[in-house]
């Protein structure tokens, strides 16, 4: 049996505010050509925008333009309807989130000070305070009795850049300013980053602007991605199937790059197939309970979980067998993607783990099933017939950037033959 996440999404408040760009233009002094030269653009309430373009095109100006940050020399900029240029700006950043590269945390503040900064300079009181941080800290996946008496050099880079988002969330803003946030984390931190900002926005729906230089990253994340050329020259507006399957010019396909084939899986989320189902053990449990249930499902492993519903251990029979009750001790490796995830990310993920599947979590971490290799290539059997990019007579090798089925077996299959593997039996 298996089971799908494509079950109904509620319909949610878009809390987001629309953003007009009018002829915008930006000119440094000592500087012969404008860092933004009339840029003109409409960002949509409630989605994602990511911005790309080569280094110094004028992406960040453009950003920091937004909330005033850097002052625009000509141009209007108009959010919910209001031109902030004639705006106070210490009010108008007060009311739009902000979240740089690492976080950007004060540290000598704890994790509740820092996100707590924006609500006591508009005068919330303590007990409305301390009740948001609260709420952040779990809408970011970070226990708030574990992680609000912290300091930021107690955390990892990916806790500070959980805090970080918090912290621009603070105050509820319709829009939220990000700038090559995840770009100073490891690969798999920044994937599990790139999934908590996707759920975050499902359940809270602003209008995000990005700044990236990587274009997975923007095809995964954006509603619309808008590459920018020398000057902010809008070259493409659009959304990422658009751009991936209809490049605008030259500038564009270079921007894409190799490999588009695969980039096309990037648009293909975990949302979108199939979830195996688990067997489902508590700690606290007699690990010979949990095995009973192993052999009976005719499954290879058990999921454990905390009393939250997350995944803490993927045990094997045999590592049940060796055990008398289920411990409660997480495991670090745990092979673990987001539900909005893309297939690219569960791949990436199996193939760092050397595991040939990967535990789904959904909202706030709660565990929702298993996706193995052969879901993944049955994807990109589908999306690549889809495409006409290859048939299934003549697959196309990872030479030209593309992987097929028979490739990912073999990537996958080279490293999976230790106990500590996961390769759970299907039913």
């Amino acid at each position: 049996m298996s089971e799908s996440l494509n079950e109904p999404v509620r319909s949610r408040e878009i809390t987001g505010a629309s953003i007009l760009l009018d002829h915008v233009t930006k000119r440094f002094p000592g500087q012969v050509k404008p860092a933004v030269d009339g840029l003109t653009m409409e960002i949509p309430a409630g989605k994602i925008v990511m911005l790309v373009g080569p280094s110094g095109c004028g992406k960040t100006t453009t950003l920091k333009m937004i909330n005033r940050l850097i002052e625009p020399t000509e141009g209007k900029i108009v959010v919910d309807g209001d031109d902030v240029t004639r705006m106070n700006g210490d009010e108008l950043r007060r009311g739009i989130g902000y979240v740089i590269q690492a976080g950007g945390l004060f540290p000598h503040m704890t994790v509740a000070t820092n996100i707590a900064i924006v609500p006591k300079m508009l005068g919330w009181d303590k007990a409305r305070i301390a009740a948001r941080v609260d709420e952040l800290l779990e809408l970011v996946s970070l226990d708030p009795e574990l992680y609000r008496d912290r300091y930021p050099k107690e955390l990892s880079g990916g806790q500070q850049q959980r805090v970080g988002v918090a912290r621009a969330l603070a105050a509820d803003p319709p829009v939220l300013l990000m700038d090559e946030p995840f770009g100073a984390v490891d690969p798999i931190t920044r994937l599990r980053l790139q999934d908590e900002l996707l759920s975050i926005q499902e359940e809270l729906q602003k209008t995000i602007v990005c700044v990236t230089h990587d274009f997975d990253e923007a095809v995964k994340l954006g509603d619309w991605i808008a590459i920018f050329n020398e000057g902010a020259q809008l070259v493409q507006y659009d959304t990422p199937e658009r751009i991936l399957g209809d490049p605008a010019n030259e500038f564009v396909e270079n921007f894409i790059g190799s490999g588009a084939g695969l980039k096309q899986l990037t648009l293909t989320r975990v949302t979108d197939v199939a979830l195996a189902e688990a067997v489902v053990g508590k700690p606290g449990e007699p690990a010979a309970d949990v095995l009973k249930r192993v052999t009976t499902a005719g499954h290879g492993h058990a999921v454990i979980v905390d009393d939250r519903q997350r995944p803490i251990q993927w045990l094997s029979r045999r590592q049940l067998g060796r055990l008398e009750t289920i411990m409660s001790v997480p495991d670090p490796k745990l092979p673990v993607v987001g539900y909005r995830a893309t297939l690219n990310d569960a791949l990436d993920t199996m193939l760092v783990s050397s595991a040939g599947a990967a535990l789904v979590t959904g909202r706030r971490d709660m565990f929702k099933g298993v996706i193995d290799v052969k879901t993944i290539m049955d994807a990109i059997t589908k999306s690549q017939e889809a495409a006409g990019q290859v048939s299934t007579s003549a697959p196309v090798g990872l030479n030209t950037g593309v992987f097929t089925a028979p490739d990912l077996a073999a990537v996958v299959d080279a490293g999976s033959t230790d106990d500590s593997t996961v390769l759970p039996a299907q039913s």
